[in-house]
């Protein structure tokens, strides 16, 4: 109490005393905890006991919290994809150019997930080159108007070494992501975020590089959520399904006999003694007629209207029985 009174104090004997106390976070957004090199995102719970002539006996307890992404939103289901070419310049001797396309699935992934890559390095140039892919994380922090910034390697994987005039290809070539901490994005103070680079390792010049952006989330993907994501592709690539024409006059079912023959329908009008308790716990005599009609044929099929006198649609039409 801030001004010391004794009232609502209680006196606790020797022994074993339990308190179960409860707090609720704020509803406002919190960051997830995070560990970095220059600064932290920490929540703990502290309890202090207080004993007369005593110094106070303090006890802290962290706790991890999580502000959840989930991966399964439009923006972060949208595929990422970019090209970049390079031409080599040696004094006054210019070689071809070297050229990088790649692409993945989509934007958002959750740790121990696999990204696929799909690229296309072309090497027209006079130099081995080596296609490399790497997953980076980058730490921002802020304070008293001024910024750190720290990248660190999560993952990476090598290519096949290219010499002058080959092409390699990249057929979804997987990179896993490690457990990794999810990205922070609306935190005023630290920001993680994450990155894939597939570039090109030339040899007595700059790499060539092309960077795709990355969120780490912490609900993983749907099961419907990558067909969810490839429907507008695939309808766009194949619409020759919208020729398709139905044939100007139905045709008429198969005959009964073709389906079902006699002695089916026979079997099934005999009695069953094992219905007998279903039969009697009912309040009418429904299982007779389930028995009676369950191999009976069905309704005509007559494309003539029976009662031309009444409206129609102009579909054909079955008799009731």
């Amino acid at each position: 109490d801030d001004d010391n009174s004794e009232e609502g104090l209680h006196t606790i004997h020797s022994g074993r005393h339990e308190y179960a106390f409860s707090f609720e976070l704020p509803q406002t957004p919190l960051a997830t905890s995070f560990e970095g090199r220059h600064g932290s995102v920490r929540y703990w719970v502290k309890a202090e006991l207080h004993r007369p002539w005593f110094l106070p006996v303090k006890l802290k307890k962290e706790f991890t919290v999580f502000e959840h992404i989930d991966i399964n939103t439009p923006s972060l289901l949208s595929p990422q994809a970019g090209t970049k070419e390079k031409t080599l310049c040696c004094w006054f001797c210019t070689s071809g150019p070297i050229s990088l396309s790649a692409k993945i699935e989509r934007k958002g992934y959750t740790p121990g997930e696999s990204i696929h890559i799909f690229a296309e390095i072309e090497n027209c140039s006079s130099r081995v080159v080596v296609p490399k892919a790497a997953i980076y994380q980058t730490q921002a922090f802020y304070a008293k108007g001024k910024m750190k910034e720290v990248k660190q390697l999560v993952a990476n994987l090598r290519g096949e070494s290219l010499s002058s005039g080959k092409t390699e290809t990249w057929n979804g070539k997987q990179l896993k992501i490690p457990p990794v901490s999810p990205s922070i994005l609306d935190c005023s103070i630290i920001r993680v975020e994450y990155s894939l680079m597939v570039y090109v390792d030339i040899p007595g010049a700059m790499d060539l590089f092309l960077n795709l952006p990355l969120v780490i989330g912490t609900i993983p993907l749907h099961p419907f959520g990558s067909r969810t994501s490839s429907v507008s592709s695939q309808c766009s690539m194949n619409m020759n399904w919208l020729g398709l024409t139905l044939p100007e006059r139905p045709e008429a079912p198969p005959s009964y006999a073709e389906v079902v023959t006699e002695e089916q329908r026979q079997s099934s009008l005999a009695p069953i003694g094992a219905c007998d308790d279903f039969e009697r716990a009912l309040p009418g005599p429904l299982f007779a007629y389930i028995q009676e009609f369950r191999f009976l044929p069905p309704p005509l099929y007559s494309e003539i209207d029976p009662n031309p006198d009444q409206p129609t649609d102009d579909r054909p039409s079955c008799p009731s029985r």
